[in-house]
């Protein structure tokens, strides 16, 4: 039995994507019995307001072979329902493996069920839940994350990608195949979930020192950005600036400028640019080291990345 966990706001496509995933497995041979589980067994309110049909209370639930709990776009903002966390907590105790779909993994989080585990979540909220759970080791480019019987996904749609692999865990390559292809979906896609998220998502406060630099990146990202330059024009020792660039934004500041040149490439990709000219654009020298560049940060190369997020509209 396959049960998932649910709450007013749940991401619906958490719930659907991994569920459709174990029933149409059901076409092909497997034998998988799927309940939706609330804390008092009441339908809910998903997020895009359709109510969800709820089939059991999570502590009616006497046993489970697998346990996922869905996500919500309102976490971690939103603070989590103990009700919840501690119903989730007594049912890991009834499963034979535990997971959790995008931003669910905050809620085993707060049940202690990720101490000592990689773990992984929406590229969004990595650094959050990084940051609140300093014992749990987050794996931010990861699509899902196995670490002994406890499974965690990345955002979303990333939930159908771990119920394809619970899947093939249970009845093999053969049946997963043709559940994927009845899906049309990837049974294994390329790269990590790093190739969807925008790189940089920090910036220093307004007041300072390195407002002036980081603009200037921004505004140039081509040009002489040596750690001594930048300190210069920060009027700062190239050790204030490393200290800083650190404190403020988590990165060193070489590492900051080959992310704005990373991102300035993917616009342009994403513009319709050839990755000579993207690579032109951003500051790389060489079609060679933007891909390089593109493989490390992004885990695709530039054509492969132009080829899947240029355009939806077949020209």
């Amino acid at each position: 039995m396959v049960v998932i966990v649910v709450f007013d706001d749940v991401t619906l496509l958490d719930v659907s994507g991994a569920a459709e995933v174990f029933t149409e497995a059901n076409r092909f041979g497997a034998d998988y019995r799927i309940k939706v589980a609330s804390v008092d067994g009441d339908d809910v309110r998903t997020s895009v307001g359709i109510r969800l049909g709820v089939t059991d209370s999570i502590g009616s639930i006497a046993s489970a072979d697998t346990v996922l709990v869905a996500g919500s776009d309102e976490f971690p903002a939103r603070a989590i329902d103990p009700e919840l966390v501690e119903a989730v907590r007594s049912l890991a105790g009834r499963t034979r493996r535990l997971g959790s779909i995008c931003t669910g993994s905050f809620i085993l989080a707060q049940a202690g069920l990720l101490t000592g585990r990689r773990a992984t979540t929406h590229w969004h909220n990595v650094r959050s839940l990084a940051r609140a759970f300093p014992d749990v080791t987050v794996e931010p480019d990861a699509i899902f994350v196995r670490d002994g019987d406890v499974y965690t996904s990345a955002g979303i749609s990333a939930g159908i990608d771990l119920a394809l692999a619970l899947v093939e865990q249970d009845h093999g390559t053969d049946l997963v195949r043709d559940v994927a292809r009845w899906l049309v979906v990837y049974l294994k896609r390329a790269g990590g979930q790093s190739q969807f998220s925008a790189l940089i998502e920090a910036h220093p406060p307004p007041q300072s020192a390195l407002r002036v630099v980081t603009e200037a990146i921004t505004a140039d990202p081509g040009g002489n950005h040596s750690v001594r330059s930048l300190a210069t024009r920060a009027a700062l020792s190239t050790r204030q600036l490393t200290r800083l660039f650190r404190a403020e934004l988590g990165t060193t500041p070489a590492d900051y400028v080959e992310r704005v040149r990373v991102d300035v490439a993917r616009a342009a990709l994403d513009a319709g640019r050839t990755v000579t000219e993207a690579a032109r654009l951003a500051g790389f020298g060489s079609t060679e080291t933007l891909r390089r560049v593109f493989v490390t940060h992004l885990g695709v190369p530039p054509k492969a990345y132009r080829d899947r997020f240029r355009t939806a509209i077949s020209t």
